[in-house]
C-alpha cells in the first residue's frame, strides 16, 4: 500500500470553486482500480484548509492516478486559488485496517 497526505491551504475567495474541484477529482478517484480510499477534510477553525488522505494499492497506482484526466483537471483548476504551495507527503504503511505490515 501507498499513502499521500496533502496539505491545502486556499485562497478565502476560491473555497467553494475548490471543494468543487476536489469533490469532481475524489470522484474520479474512487473510479480508479488502484485507489482504496480519497478522504477530503476541512478544518474546522479555518474553512479555507484542507487535508487530502489518499491511499493506493501500491506506488504505480498513485503515478497513474496522477495521469488521469480527473487529476489533470483538479491540478490545473486549483493552480491559481492556493494561499501557499501545497503539501503532499507520501507514506508507507505500517499498522492499516487489521493489518500489521512489520
Amino acid at each position: 500500500m501507498y499513502f499521500v497526505c496533502v496539505s491545502i491551504h486556499v485562497k478565502p475567495e476560491f473555497a467553494e470553486h475548490f471543494v468543487a474541484a476536489i469533490l469532481d477529482n475524489a470522484r474520479g478517484t474512487r473510479k480508479e482500480p488502484g485507489n482504496l480510499r480519497f478522504d477530503v477534510v476541512r478544518r474546522e477553525d479555518d474553512p479555507n484548509r484542507f487535508f487530502l488522505y489518499e491511499v493506493y494499492r501500491d506506488k504505480e497506482a498513485f503515478a497513474k492516478h496522477q495521469e488521469t484526466e480527473h487529476y489533470a483537471r483538479w491540478r490545473d483548476a486549483v493552480t491559481d486559488w492556493m494561499a501557499e504551495p501545497r503539501v503532499g507527503l507520501k507514506y508507507l504503511p505500517v499498522f492499516y485496517g487489521d493489518s500489521d505490515f512489520r
